[in-house]
């Protein structure tokens, strides 16, 4: 049994081969290339962006497996999850909101974790504001890092698994 399913069980089989990539290469900067602290960075956001990048691919391969999002819509160019996730556009999408779906299927406080975890571990890091450039150190990149898979492992429990039984 390879060492990552020990880890992330049934959900590491859930992840395509590339998202498994992502996470193995962000595990390696984390583990071989930084580990000596060889060099002190003003910005570890690097590290975070594999685990970013997984996330989205994540919850549009989720969301598509339990009929949330179109098979057009997982495909598309376009889709713009955190649009679709934001608590604060739910009357404005209706039935289109991601964030209703999933309070709707599972609990609000599930939905606000999928958010939060999208807001502070993806748009927050990865977008640059000239007047607030977001640099965190590297702990933070951890508690991020950390964020990002748990999030993405209970959002596997709570909303693909119990789909899959009902299938």
């Amino acid at each position: 049994m390879d060492k990552k399913e020990d880890v992330y069980g049934k959900f590491w089989q859930y992840l395509s081969f590339d998202q498994k990539n992502l996470i193995l290469e962000g595990q390696y900067l984390m583990n071989e290339v930084i580990k000596n602290n060889a060099y002190h960075f003003k910005d570890y956001s690097f590290l975070v962006f594999p685990f970013a990048k997984t996330y989205e691919g994540f919850l549009k391969k989720l969301f598509y497996d339990v009929k949330f999002i179109t098979h057009l819509d997982y495909i598309s160019d376009h889709l713009r999850l955190g649009k679709l996730l934001s608590p604060d556009l739910v009357n404005k999408l209706g039935e289109k909101s991601l964030y209703k779906k999933i309070k709707e299927t599972t609990t609000k406080e599930l939905a606000d974790k999928i958010w939060e975890t999208w807001r502070v571990g993806r748009n927050q890091i990865f977008h640059y504001f000239p007047h607030n450039l977001k640099a965190i150190n590297y702990s933070e990149a951890e508690k991020l890092i950390n964020q990002l898979t748990t999030t993405m492992i209970e959002a596997y429990e709570r909303i693909y698994l119990p789909q899959m039984k009902v299938s």
